[in-house]
């Protein structure tokens, strides 16, 4: 058994001796696998020094970019060199077969130009195994510059989720991601005018998340009517085609004002307001600015400074007028009646500027509501209160006609009787003097002598009164109550059928006559 083993380590000695002299040395470690006479025409081809074509048989990523004439293998500054002039072996195991000095290496050759901010990162930074796309025929490391994408996303995370298109240069360049500064929104349906230059565009492209993760929507947000992205404050009264009136560069300035119908507002515009400049309204210039319009109020002041207020309430205007012109006023008879203070008579023919415009202003509020409110109090403190209780006249005057007097006399210490009820009130109450009337009422003399004359001339007076009512009534002047039977010389016999002129005769040659009738002789001597 010894001289077998013995035998077999000879055999082995004599293959390394003669395999040291046919190898010019020790591959490197990544085609170690290669090692041994039986692996050489795996690179070499027999009785020739050029590999290059066995290399690429092997690296097939290498010869593809070659043919298709990509990346650095492809440039003028490789193109038509021996792979060996550059990857050289048998230097042993640690031999690096790829050699590059990074600082004065031209990426420019791999056809992946480095510009501003790819410029200043390190290789390492994107050479590195979790960003190797393409396979390749070594094992991905750290050490390998192949297999690497040339599209953005092949490196850097497409934050649009693949909703736009895969150029990022497009909108983005290799300096700032942020700002999109490539991206020109007059090339997409959606052309920027006016006020929609200055919009943030997150106020258009919303900010939200998606399959987990932040997002930003550019593609596919929807612009067809204005509405898409404004709330229509006029709730689709006008239609959604906003342009009839605004436009992009100021939505308050309204174009074709004169055109537009303002009846599909909420406040349709009806006579005197149809003729209304727009600026009267909208003062601000501001058209679609919400004007308050519940209340007349709201634009017109209060014409009457809150005398029509109830229970501190103000009522609309329009209960009285309308938009067709303020005068003449909507407030009719009927409506009057229901105040506390009803029409009759001869009021209702009277004009509203007579009781409510004793002066410039009008007046609309009073604190009484009496007579003399209105009318002159001819009477003033001549007639008792408690005959004309609260200045009301109509103890005595009806409003139908003023000189209809309908007082009761009987509350009085002196009742009309007789012709005395078919006498007017002035003829005992008025007494003129010089063209002076005087009134009296209060105090008035109830004697017949204070408003009648005494023809007598005092015959009958009797402890300084002349009671006419003894021989007279108010019926008429004759003497009916009169009986000679009860006077000092009573009549009978002849003297019964004799008219009284044959007995009491008128006086004579005085400036005023009158009959006499007493008598201080009543001898038969005196007549006879």
């Amino acid at each position: 058994m010894s001289k077998h083993i013995a035998f077999l380590l000879a055999i082995f000695l004599m293959a390394a001796k003669s395999f040291a002299q046919l190898s010019p040395g020790e591959l490197s470690a990544v085609h170690a696998h290669l090692e041994g006479l039986t692996n050489c025409t795996k690179c070499h081809v027999l009785g020739e020094k050029q590999t290059s074509a066995k290399c690429l048989a092997c690296h097939t990523e290498i010869k593809k970019m070659v043919d298709q004439k990509k990346g650095y293998h492809a440039s003028t500054e490789v193109t038509g060199k021996r792979c060996a002039a550059c990857h050289g072996e048998h230097y042993g195991r640690d031999f690096k077969v790829v050699r590059i000095d990074k600082d004065i290496f031209n990426h420019d050759l791999t056809g992946f130009k480095l510009e501003a901010k790819h410029a200043e990162i390190s290789c390492a930074d994107c050479h590195k195994a979790e960003l190797i796309k393409n396979d390749i025929s070594q094992k991905k490391s750290a050490g390998t510059y192949l297999g690497m994408g040339t599209k953005c996303n092949d490196c850097h995370t497409d934050v649009h989720q693949n909703t736009l298109s895969q150029t990022c240069t497009n909108c983005h360049n290799q300096q700032a991601f942020v700002p999109a500064i490539s991206f020109n929104h007059e090339t997409t349906q959606f052309p920027l005018v006016g006020k929609h230059r200055e919009v943030d565009c997150a106020k258009c492209h919303e900010k939200t998340t998606l399959n987990g993760k932040a997002f930003q929507q550019f593609a596919r947000v929807e612009f067809g009517n204005c509405t898409s992205c404004h709330e229509d404050v006029h709730n689709n009264k006008f239609g959604n085609d906003c342009r009839k009136c605004h436009d992009e560069f100021s939505f308050t300035q309204v174009k074709n004002i004169g055109e537009f119908n303002h009846n599909n507002t909420d406040y349709p515009l009806r006579g005197k307001h149809a003729a209304v400049d727009c600026k009267e309204c909208h003062t601000s210039g501001n058209h679609t600015k919400v004007l308050p319009h519940n209340n007349c109020t709201d634009c017109h002041s209060d014409y009457h400074k809150g005398q029509m207020a109830k229970n501190g309430i103000t009522p609309d205007c329009n209960s009285c007028h309308s938009v067709h012109g303020f005068s003449p006023s909507s407030f009719g008879l009927e409506r009057h009646n229901k105040t506390k203070f009803a029409l009759n008579g001869a009021h209702r023919a009277t004009p509203c500027f007579e009781c409510h415009k004793k002066s410039d202003e009008w007046n609309f509020k009073f604190d009484q509501l009496n007579c003399v409110t209105c009318h002159e109090n001819i009477h003033e403190n001549r007639i008792s209160s408690k005959f004309m209780p609260d200045s009301d006249c109509r103890s005595c005057h009806n409003e139908e006609i003023w000189s209809r007097i309908e007082f009761n006399h009987t509350k009085t210490n002196f009742n009309l009787e007789g012709k005395h009820k078919t006498v007017s009130c002035r003829d005992c109450h008025f007494t003129e003097n010089a063209g002076v009337v005087t009134q009296h009422f209060a105090g008035l003399p109830v004697n017949c002598e204070n408003c009648h004359d005494d023809i007598h001339r005092g015959q009958f007076n009797e402890s300084g009164k002349n009671d006419c009512e003894r021989c007279h009534t108010f019926d008429n002047w004759q003497p009916e109550r009169f009986n000679h039977d009860n006077a000092r010389f009573k009549i009978d016999g002849k003297h019964e059928g004799l008219e009284c002129i044959a007995c009491h005769k008128p006086t004579d040659n005085l400036i005023r006559n009158y009959i006499v009738y007493k008598f201080e002789n009543i001898t038969c001597a005196s007549c006879h």
